[in-house]
């Protein structure tokens, strides 16, 4: 009875491990005919005891092939999970790689813009060097405001004398039309005096 247990129970796990029955299902079969010949034979001590070691032999068989095929679906179980972790690990690679990606295009944008400020920057330094600074410029501004006082003064110098000689100008210009009417005032009365002599010695 025991035996018919524990091969009810073979037959059981071998029939949920294979499904349709593939791989060792020929040996039980096999073994399931055997075994009910046994039991509805009428077979001597010896022969019977010699097919009851046959089937023990293939009982023992099925055992350690159900044995093995439990090992092998036990280490695709732990594949299937390990895989499920490799997976897992690989979709938290590749979002950590897009976020990565992510944080360098962000800092790409940033470092261009830091150039073009600092070459906007170099820009407005060169153009800035070309010009004194303010102090200098304020000691050029107050140069040119010297300067231009003196220049003024000089004008101003120049116009005066320019006015005085203007005057004097006049002045001499007068003094000479003066002359010349004086001149003109005496040869003429030069050139009367000189008519009116030989009429006084014809008297």
């Amino acid at each position: 009875m025991g035996m018919l247990c524990d091969f009810d129970e073979v037959i059981r796990k071998r029939l949920l491990i294979d499904g349709d029955g593939a791989g060792d299902d020929r040996r039980i079969n096999v073994l399931m005919k055997s075994f009910t010949k046994w039991c509805h034979s009428s077979f001597s001590p010896e022969e019977g005891f010699s097919q009851y070691q046959r089937m023990v032999t293939s009982l023992a068989q099925c055992e350690f092939s159900m044995g093995k095929t439990l090992l092998v679906y036990d280490m695709n179980l732990k594949e299937m999970e390990n895989y499920e972790a490799i997976y897992a690990d690989i979709e938290k690679s590749i979002t950590s790689a897009h976020e990565k990606i992510a944080e360098c295009k962000k800092e790409i944008q940033r470092a261009k813009r830091i150039r073009k400020n600092r070459q906007e920057y170099d820009a407005l330094a060169r153009v800035i060097k070309q010009h004194p600074d303010r102090h200098e410029t304020l000691k050029q501004l107050e140069a040119l405001d010297k300067e231009l006082q003196q220049l003024s003064h000089i004008k101003e110098n120049v116009e005066d004398k320019l006015e005085l000689r203007k005057k004097q100008f006049h002045v001499l210009l007068t003094t000479i039309q003066e002359l010349q009417q004086t001149l003109e005032n005496d040869e003429k009365t030069d050139s009367d005096d000189t008519q009116e002599s030989p009429m006084e010695n014809g008297d």
